[in-house]
């Protein structure tokens, strides 16, 4: 016999505590994960240590086709990891896009595969990505030579 079964006001009396520890669970969770990589953050490790890179998602069509048009400054730590949910042959070009910016071409295991840095803003040129790629990572012109960032390294990407 359970202590619910024996309450006078039943299970609803519980109700409020069970939501209660359900929600403080989620929150401690929550909490723990965050201390870990969280869903907006790439960690990798080059020759020059380990960095963390703060990161906007771009999933759908409508945000990739956008990326980061119209973007006028962004802090070295902080890029734009395209995801194109397989890897595929994937092109590239800056029209509209005022920045420089290092294009970072990665596999679905996370590894570099190449990196073409500090593109020519608004420049029509096609960048292709040279090999099949899942995701395409844009940071700051010079940004992967600050981090010592190189073909062959590997970030950990959060998965959904």
């Amino acid at each position: 016999m359970s202590v619910i079964a024996q309450s006078r006001g039943g299970a609803r009396q519980y109700w409020p505590l069970l939501v209660a520890a359900i929600v403080a669970l989620g929150l401690g969770l929550f909490a723990f994960q965050s201390m870990a990589q969280g869903p907006n953050e790439l960690v990798v490790t080059t020759s020059t240590g380990k960095h963390r890179i703060s990161i906007e998602w771009a999933r759908t069509m409508a945000e990739r086709e956008h990326g980061l048009m119209g973007r006028t400054s962004m802090a070295d730590d902080h890029g734009m990891l395209f995801d194109f949910g397989v890897e595929q042959p994937v092109m590239f070009w800056m029209k509209d896009t005022p920045l420089s910016l290092d294009m970072v071409f990665i596999t679905d295991d996370g590894t570099v595969y190449r990196i073409e840095k500090r593109t020519t803003p608004y420049s029509e040129t096609v960048i292709p990505g040279g090999a099949p790629v899942r995701y395409v990572l844009e940071l700051v012109g010079g940004a992967s030579d600050k981090i010592g960032l190189v073909p062959g390294d590997r970030f950990k990407i959060p998965r959904e």
